[in-house]
């Protein structure tokens, strides 16, 4: 890639990556739902008025704002405000790329390699690890498993996408990442906002409203204008101009930076047991990714020096 598509990928691995202690500072100043309305209707409002609507249906803008706007950060956000910690959050929402593979097996029919199982066998044992290493007050198993349910989201909102860019293809168009985005954007506010009168009540919307700092309005601003705009433009374009297998690699690094910000500029301290598992879970990962691709090297390798 040139100097600057590689500049843009570590503009995004940072925006990224220092999302969630950015989420964690938001919520110390406002409660989670009231967070998710805000940020997307701050990135909904007011692009939709000068990006045009993407090449797709509207029922796939409308299953795309529920499952990766609305679903995923739902149960993050929530997550994180009930005690899931930054940097653990980072690792674990990763568990994406396993159920992704699950579910376009199941609903797409791709098949799964020798590769995805054992990379999902070791990141089992990875975040088991993480479980079960967690210090009394440091986890809740309530915070963990609404982060799995987060990333569940994320990979049906990646069957969503694939979906989309094969209905954009058929027209003989590229699928728009950033206009999905910001019309996707319009689908959950409403629903972010109906779930905080009803769980968080009024007067703590309007609480938090009045009492908000420079740090909730940066925060807001971060998740709405970096993390999602900034990040997923920059993104899909990388995807566009290069193959999968070089940009797609690079998204390993940003729970390391997740981990390494959350311990620098929030204090979290992890078990050992906690860095091992995420350790593992990385491990996991990096099956999955390059799995199929090592064993063609070695393979070949082993074929010439016969």
């Amino acid at each position: 890639m040139p100097l600057k598509d590689w500049l843009a990928a570590l503009a995004v691995i940072t925006a990224w990556g220092l999302n969630f202690v950015v989420i964690k500072l938001g919520l110390s100043e406002v409660p989670p739902l009231l967070l998710g309305a805000l940020r997307f209707g701050l990135v909904a409002v007011p692009a939709v008025f000068f990006i045009r609507r993407p090449a797709v249906p509207w029922r796939i803008i409308v299953l795309y704002g529920l499952t990766i706007s609305l679903g995923q950060f739902v149960f993050l956000f929530v997550a994180m405000s009930v005690g899931m910690p930054a940097g653990l959050a980072s690792i674990v929402l990763q568990s994406q790329a396993f159920f992704t593979v699950l579910i376009a097996a199941v609903l797409m029919g791709e098949g799964v390699r020798w590769h995805n199982v054992l990379g999902m066998a070791v990141a089992a044992v990875g975040l088991g690890l993480i479980q079960a290493g967690a210090a009394p007050g440091t986890m809740t198993l309530t915070g963990f498993a609404l982060t799995l349910l987060a990333a569940l989201s994320w990979a049906t909102g990646n069957i969503v996408v694939k979906r989309a860019g094969n209905m954009a293809a058929q027209g003989t168009r590229q699928l728009d990442m950033l206009s999905l985005v910001v019309w996707g954007a319009l689908i959950p506010p409403l629903p972010f906002l109906g779930l905080s009168l009803y769980f968080e009540g009024a007067p703590a919307i309007v609480s938090s409203l009045q009492n908000i700092t420079y740090v909730g309005v940066l925060a807001v601003f971060y998740l709405a204008v970096v993390a999602t705009v900034m990040g997923y433009s920059l993104w899909g374009r990388l995807l566009a101009r290069h193959p999968a297998s070089k940009v797609a690699p690079l998204s390993l690094l940003i729970p390391v930076l997740g981990l390494l910000s959350s311990s620098w500029l929030l204090g979290e301290r992890l078990a050992m047991a906690q860095w091992l598992g995420g350790v593992v879970v990385m491990a996991g990962l990096a099956v999955n990714v390059f799995g199929q691709r090592l064993l063609g090297r070695f393979t070949a390798v082993r074929g010439v020096t016969r």
